[in-house]
């Protein structure tokens, strides 16, 4: 009796846990559906039309880094207000300072912060093109920092009133720097870069096969980067109307602007006058003619704002090209945006059979990458183009595989502080042979059914790989001839006339027009009325893609930015050392034929 009384007590606990557990996961399923829901629900009320009050200031918070486009918040970032962000969109940027202009309630831009990071020297001179815009409306810019960067003091510097902190300082220095060269390191642990390119000017390999610069990497390297600075003087002597471009370089030689006393900014016209934070705000008050609290929008109420034209007329497209050119995504904790082959093929046909679009902008911003990739895009490019015009719109960088996918466009936009060119290929592949054979002691050995059955084994485990280094410079050859040719029929010039400017070779934008790389200098907007122009509309309005993905796949997407955490915790503790650690890793991933800038720019 008492055994069955024990049964029945274990049967009966057993039931009721069990029923409690798929209670409980019910629940939780259930209840995770609602809270689905109720954030859905909260991100879409937070995202609804924010008022604007009489007497507005559109605050600019200029402290976070800035990148070609934004990738969107997902609702928790609306709900906890991260939307005025430590990563901006320069198109939010761009819209939001022109929503601005044409406001009549909003009086002003407060630019608060001067330390943003800006991807190109472009993006910092679309930005402040678009300010000194926004002043021909005759409403006034006051720009406040505790301290500002070389890019953020050039942004400022268009505001009526440039403030700074009473202890504060400007990075301005010039454009230049060292890079990192990894050759003496790779010696000592055995590793030998192989090297096959075309171009005297292509110098993306010397980091890894060289200690030092090549004259030609030197050559073209002080041209873009006396160009820019040239252009940078000019934009701030304009607006700083006490110094010429010349006295501005003059005290950058002199080194007074690094260590110089607060004071010294204001006796040298650098800025209007120092101030505490707190005493600000009374500044922007008698601009507005007011004791009352001020009225702010952030950038996520701009971006929240209607845009007047948004559905008018026809639709002219404007797709986003910007990052490194890939053939499918790999890395598993880099944030960096890239433009994927197979990914922007299908995109621009979905394009191309789009009725409704009757004209495409395509918006490069890239350092190139993958040769193939590129090609495909190209190739896209050029079945786009029978049905409907592509104008091509330059950001900070199109160069190499950027421009490749840029060279069939109708016409071509670039911003004068735009690198472009480096038409060239190149072919890097490593050798371990010193390090596993030679150091640890490993050795080889195999069979196989055809001579270079190992081919790839053989260029990286071998010493003995002349035969294989000669078939990468054949294919590498071969990948330059193709992009000669394709760059001589979208331009409409010889192979031979492209390859006496090509070679590997970066322009400068303002170099490149005339050696008609480029047809215009000129910014989105101008692209964008360009295409319409071709397109015979006489009204229209421009669309944004890809577009963003909506709020439930953007929650399903949270759990794949983990790598996120990843990324920064790197980021932190390899310091400088990051980004050739990641190039290296990268390196391992790329395909082996490149059309890429020689390195990543440093401004």
């Amino acid at each position: 009796m008492c055994h069955n009384l024990y049964a029945n007590v274990m049967k009966s606990f057993l039931k009721y846990t069990l029923a409690t557990i798929c209670g409980l996961v019910i629940f939780t399923f259930i209840a995770g559906i609602f809270f689905l829901l109720s954030l859905a629900g909260m991100a879409a009320s937070g995202s609804t039309t924010p008022s604007v009050k009489s007497n507005s200031v559109f605050v600019l918070k200029m402290d976070g880094a800035i990148q070609e486009r934004s990738e969107g918040g997902t609702p928790l970032d609306f709900l906890m207000a991260q939307s005025d962000m430590s990563v901006m969109g320069l198109d939010d940027i761009l819209a939001s300072i022109k929503k601005a202009k044409e406001h009549e309630d909003i009086k002003g831009i407060y630019i608060e912060g001067g330390l943003s990071e800006f991807d190109s020297p472009a993006t910092a001179q679309q930005v402040r093109d678009a300010l000194k815009d926004f002043k021909k409306s005759g409403k006034w810019i006051i720009a406040y920092a505790d301290n500002y960067t070389q890019s953020g003091y050039y942004v400022a510097s268009v505001a009526d009133s440039v403030i700074l902190n009473k202890t504060g300082m400007i990075e301005l220095k010039g454009i230049g720097g060292k890079r990192e060269f990894m050759t003496g390191l790779y010696e000592k642990i055995g590793v030998k870069y192989q090297a096959v390119r075309v171009g005297k000017y292509k110098s993306a390999v010397e980091s890894v096969i060289r200690k030092d610069m090549s004259p030609e990497n030197r050559e073209q390297t002080e041209a873009y980067q006396g160009g820019i600075w040239k252009h940078m003087l000019s934009d701030m002597a304009e607006s700083r109307t006490k110094l010429t471009a010349e006295q501005i370089d003059q005290l950058v030689n002199d080194s007074i602007l690094a260590f110089a006393a607060p004071d010294d900014y204001v006796k040298g016209g650098l800025i209007d006058a120092l101030r505490y934070p707190e005493t600000v705000k009374a500044t922007i008050k008698g601009m507005l003619g007011t004791d009352d609290d001020i009225n702010q929008l952030l950038l996520a109420d701009m971006i929240a704002l209607p845009d007047k034209e948004s559905d008018k007329g026809d639709e002219v497209a404007v797709y986003y090209a910007y990052g490194e050119i890939i053939d499918q995504q790999t890395s598993l904790f880099s944030t960096e945006h890239n433009i994927i082959g197979k990914e922007t093929v299908d995109d621009l046909n979905k394009l191309a059979s789009d009725d409704n679009v009757k004209a495409v902008v395509l918006r490069v911003n890239s350092p190139g990458g993958s040769a193939v990739a590129s090609e495909q895009i190209a190739h896209a490019i050029t079945q786009l183009k029978t049905k409907k015009p592509v104008v091509v719109s330059m950001g900070g960088l199109a160069a190499s595989g950027g421009y490749m996918i840029s060279a069939y466009g109708d016409y071509i936009f670039a911003e004068p502080t735009t690198i472009t060119g480096s038409i060239g290929i190149f072919g890097l592949v490593p050798n371990v042979s010193e390090l596993v054979t030679g150091k640890l002691g490993v050795t080889f050995d195999g069979t196989k059914t055809n001579k270079y059955t190992d081919f790839e084994e053989n260029l990286v485990l071998t010493k003995d790989n002349a035969q294989e280094i000669k078939f990468m410079q054949t294919y590498v050859d071969r990948g330059y001839e193709t992009f000669l040719n394709l760059v001589a029929d979208g331009r409409k010039m010889t192979r031979d006339a492209v390859h006496e400017i090509a070679q590997g070779r970066v322009w400068l934008a303002t170099d490149a027009l005339p050696i008609k790389l480029v047809d215009k200098l000129g910014s989105l907007d101008d692209a964008v009325k360009k295409a319409a122009e071709l397109a015979k509309l006489d009204e229209y309005h421009k669309k944004s893609y890809p577009e963003p993905a909506p709020w439930y796949q953007q929650l399903m997407d949270m759990s794949e930015k983990k790598g996120t955490y990843l990324d920064g915790e790197l980021r932190e503790v390899l310091g400088e050392f990051y980004q050739p650690v990641l190039n290296a890793r990268r390196d391992m991933q790329r395909n082996r034929l490149q059309a890429r800038l020689p390195y990543l720019l440093n401004f």
